[in-house]
């Protein structure tokens, strides 16, 4: 790959992830000169004017200087993703239920694109962007960072070496605070479940650590605290999953957690096989401070977080296995473009194939991205029928037992 070719950024989407890690990531690779120009696309001209106090300057959608400050544009992302050139990617960070029709646009416009999980919601429009991709040759990585976690890449080393023997069942949690649910999905989270926002990361987990797809599973959730709140949705939910060698994992997720938690995420996994076990607490880092101005802060130093930069002196670096997530996809792209450079359309096309192929092992492309869609559109389907059986066919159909 040419180290120096930059590619063009279009993040859709101004909420909490891209503020908090993908515009982040994108300015810090923008510095270090493998990102050229960036823009944004969100829903309204004041949240672009928030986030040009933020970052370093960009290109916004809509813009605050000729749009309203209030007033919505939920198809400012087709605009935006027109103006894009040729060497671009699309970063899809909208709600879950939206990613779709910006997915959609991006492949329609010849745009690779990075799209923070799940890709979408339902196991049909997840095979019609896994047709779409690979018809025009389009790169669509979805963003499952937990898989560059060093924790979860030990588990898959040590399982796929034999170390582990065969799998019986695992054990995963993941669980937030109600202010998430209340204050920074309040939109949408009727649209959405805990399990849907953060369990599917454990069910990709363990698809990631052993390569085995799901048989059927059945899911439980309870609504008790968010309608009191106003909100139909549901506070936590459960799912015990079935794979295809007769193992069985469970995931516990929920919203509604207490604010006052040491840490945002409670959170780990852990694996039992016939030769071997797995245990990892990925809340608990082993790294803690305690000062006057934060307070009791368990410190995670692995997902992402601000370091003094080595190459910037007097600046900052961000560092963690958020940031490795996208910066592989961005590197991707940029070897897609690379190596496609000068080539007419036909053979750019057969090139762009071959390369896609050849990551589609390692990569949460389409045909890896299609299990955790397929299990969370069960998991909403088993729950909110009150706790029936879905089934997955070889192509990640699903319906009832």
């Amino acid at each position: 790959m040419n180290e120096n070719q930059k590619i063009d950024v279009l993040v859709v989407g101004g909420g909490m992830i891209s503020r908090e890690v993908i515009l982040p990531t994108v300015f810090q690779e923008q510095k270090y000169g493998r990102v050229g120009n960036v823009s944004i696309s969100s829903l309204t001209g004041d949240i672009i004017e928030e986030l040009q106090g933020m970052f370093p300057p960009f290109k916004g959608y809509p813009d605050p200087g000729t749009h309203g400050m209030t007033q919505r544009y939920p198809d400012m992302f087709r605009e935006a993703i027109a103006a894009l050139p040729v060497n671009s990617v699309v970063i899809v960070a909208t709600p879950d239920h939206l990613h779709t029709p910006v997915i959609n646009a991006a492949i329609e416009a010849g745009r690779h694109a990075i799209v923070e999980k799940p890709l979408c919601l339902k196991v049909g429009e997840a095979h019609d962007i896994m047709r779409a991709a690979n018809e025009k040759g389009i790169y669509v990585l979805t963003d499952y960072h937990k898989r560059h976690d060093r924790s979860i890449r030990a588990a898959r080393y040590k399982f796929r070496k034999g170390l582990l023997g065969e799998m019986l069942h695992g054990h995963a949690w993941i669980e937030e605070p109600k202010y998430m649910a209340l204050e920074v999905f309040k939109d949408w989270c009727e649209k959405s479940s805990p399990f849907e926002y953060i369990g599917v990361h454990y069910a990709d987990a363990y698809f990631f650590v052993t390569g085995l797809r799901p048989k059927r599973l059945v899911a439980f959730g309870q609504k008790k605290y968010l309608p009191t709140q106003g909100k139909d949705a549901y506070d936590a939910v459960q799912a015990t999953i079935e794979w295809e060698d007769g193992s069985v994992q469970f995931i516990q997720t929920s919203w509604v957690n207490s604010a006052n938690n040491s840490a945002m995420t409670n959170q780990g996994m852990m694996l039992l096989g016939t030769m071997g076990e797995y245990w990892a607490d990925h809340k608990d880092r082993n790294t803690h401070f305690a000062t006057e101005a934060e307070g009791f802060d368990e410190f995670n130093p692995n997902f992402f977080k601000q370091y003094d930069s080595f190459d910037f002196p007097g600046e900052t670096d961000n560092v963690g296995y958020g940031y490795d997530s996208i910066v592989q996809g961005i590197n991707d792209v940029r070897k897609i473009i690379t190596e496609t450079a000068g080539l007419d359309e036909g053979k750019a096309l057969e090139r762009r194939r071959e390369i896609i192929s050849s990551m589609e092992e390692t990569r949460a492309l389409p045909g890896q991205a299609l299990v955790g869609v397929a299990i969370n559109n069960a998991v909403r389907m088993s729950a909110d029928a009150g706790g029936r059986f879905v089934a997955f066919d070889k192509d990640m159909n699903i319906r009832f037992e």
